[in-house]
């Protein structure tokens, strides 16, 4: 490569990684939106869980065809990316495969990249089949219509032109190796594109060396690409199932958090010497809001869970009120989080860092009453998701909205509801009467 090259490689490069850096910045920023929640503590099960869902992948293959085919895919885009260092190293100084001083260790990473990439496309081509052909019901859902229906299918040729143009790198280097054309030294070691040089054959070394160049350019030049789609793409959970299974929730399934203003009022009744008229000990634990009608009324960890969600609609599948005709799916709960998310964020860069009212919420305009209503908080989705997302809480905060800020719970709720507070119990007559059965004969 000539010094030009070098520089426009540089020039490209920091253009890619400088715009993905600001598309970072936003989704903390838009993250931040949120509540604050604290998510510190039992660091060394937090630690745990990370490596043990997001790095092993462990529920994963709980869905054994999906889950093993899942992970070939992530970790041979992971490890055949560890090839980028190289390559960048490469770019910047003009130089050819430049760790290949490690000798034989260096022809076993070469070799074990290549049969990845091959394990990758065969996995990637039965994602197609089973996502376009077969036609798996969780993919074809109504809410997996326009963008996201092809935003999955774009991820999956992304994968098939990177990995292919790897492969016909390596097999136009490797030929030019054979041919000891100047500047390609002898290394690695070759066990798939070895079969692809003799396409070659014929051709003048010239000629192969544009191959190979362009070839290595549109590599590196769709990593960065691939790098900047993520922010636009589902798959940004490649980058954040990491902090999201780090930071979930470690309380039991079902366990749901209290208003400490509720507690504190419940407690101040139930205490006879209890000064009612009391300022509260703490004014600052009465929320402005009960629940959440919009996005940053959610905790944090919450908006990181939309910006996590791989759509793989695991949750949808196994939720019970979807399997029998409601409305309700949990993948759409999070996918419409995230659309508000971005939303409200795109509102903010518009107004130079100032959110402007747009009279828009996530409740109603996103997500119906009908939706959270038809929940029946069994968890399933929760369990189910393969990266510790939970659509449950982002429910139950906009059930609590309902309820407590806008009385709007369905009737049969609402009477539940009067006759706990009336009789002490979920039914129509106090809990004496609930007695008289042991006076009947």
């Amino acid at each position: 490569m000539s010094y030009l090259d070098n520089l426009l490689f540089l020039i490209i490069l920091c253009l890619g990684f400088g715009y993905f850096a600001l598309n970072v910045k936003k989704i903390i920023r838009n993250i931040k939106l949120g509540q604050h929640v604290n998510r510190s503590d039992k660091s060394s099960e937090r630690w745990k869980n990370m490596a043990m869902i997001a790095m092993g992948q462990s529920k994963m293959v709980k869905r054994p065809i999906a889950g093993v085919l899942h992970i070939v895919v992530y970790v041979g885009f992971i490890i055949i990316n560890l090839e980028l260092l190289e390559i960048i190293i490469d770019g910047i100084f003009g130089t050819h495969r430049v760790f290949s001083f490690m000798g034989s260790f260096y022809n076993v990473l070469i070799a074990s990249f290549e049969i990845l990439a091959v394990l990758v496309l065969v996995a990637v081509a039965i994602f197609w089949i089973r996502r376009n052909v077969i036609k798996i019901n969780r993919f074809v859902n109504s809410d997996m219509k326009s963008w996201p229906k092809n935003d999955a299918n774009y991820i999956l040729y992304f994968e098939v032109v990177l990995m292919s143009l790897f492969l016909i790198m390596n097999a136009s280097d490797f030929w030019l190796q054979q041919m000891n054309v100047a500047h390609y030294n002898q290394a690695g070691s070759f066990p798939i594109s070895q079969f692809i040089a003799p396409l070659f054959d014929g051709l003048s070394s010239g000629v192969v060396v544009v191959i190979e160049r362009t070839a290595w350019w549109m590599h590196i030049t769709g990593i960065l690409i691939f790098l900047n789609y993520l922010y636009f793409s589902k798959h940004l959970h490649i980058l954040l199932a990491f902090p999201n299974t780090y930071f979930a929730d470690l309380n039991p399934k079902g366990q749901f958090d209290n208003l400490e203003s509720v507690t504190n009022e419940v407690k101040l009744m139930l205490d006879p010497t209890a000064d009612p008229f009391a300022a509260p000990a703490n004014p600052e634990a009465v929320p402005a809001k009960f629940g959440a009608s919009d996005v940053q009324d959610l905790n944090w960890v919450q908006l990181l869970n939309a910006y996590t969600c791989t759509e793989c609609g695991r949750c949808t599948s196994v939720c019970p009120a979807n399997l029998t005709g409601k409305k309700l799916s949990p993948r759409k709960i999070m996918m419409d989080t995230r659309d508000r998310l971005e939303e409200v964020g795109k509102n903010i860069d518009a107004n130079k860092g100032v959110f402007i009212p747009d009279n828009k919420t996530l409740l109603t305009d996103y997500i119906t009453a009908e939706e959270l209503w038809a929940c029946t908080t069994c968890n399933a989705c929760v369990e189910e998701c393969p990266v510790n997302i939970s659509p449950l809480s982002i429910i139950m905060d906009m059930r609590r909205y309902l309820v407590m800020e806008q009385s709007a719970a369905p009737m049969p709720l609402n009477a539940m509801m009067t006759n706990i507070e009336n009789n002490g119990a979920p039914w129509q007559y106090n809990q004496m009467d609930r007695l008289n059965w042991k006076d009947e004969n």
